[in-house]
């Protein structure tokens, strides 16, 4: 990819992130965790394990942000997010360290269906009951 590939895509990135509503940046945070997890995983397997590094230590990065992003006295269903991303943190620096593919799966395995149910929230209607 070209030097002016990459910039182009970067400034297009950018600009979505600045327009994104609050729903939607959680929305791209677990697109890019899962797009991490998976590059992490076809690094594992070429032993790669430089480009491994970094997609798990970016994921680790996502991972923070999400859990940054969950309201502090959100009830239950935010202290279980809490715990999830404690453990997803636990989980990734774990797998860069025995460079674990399983791990990696199992990560994808929990965070999938957050990030799906996480999609199928319609915002709108949420802000009508006097949500985000």
């Amino acid at each position: 990819m070209s030097v002016a590939t990459k910039h182009y895509k970067a400034v297009g990135a950018q600009a979505a992130i600045q327009d994104a509503s609050p729903h939607r940046l959680i929305e791209i945070l677990f697109s890019a965790l899962l797009d991490r997890l998976a590059q992490a995983k076809g690094a594992m397997r070429h032993g790669d394990r430089h480009s491994k590094g970094l997609a798990l230590g970016r994921a680790a990065s996502i991972i923070a942000a999400l859990r940054g992003a969950v309201i502090e006295d959100g009830g239950e269903l935010a202290n279980n997010l809490d715990a999830l991303y404690e453990y997803l943190e636990r989980r990734v620096l774990e797998a860069n360290l025995r460079n674990d593919q399983g791990i990696v799966e199992e990560c994808s395995d929990l965070v999938g269906p957050i990030a799906q149910a996480w999609g199928e929230i319609n915002p709108e209607r949420v802000k009508t009951f006097g949500g985000a």
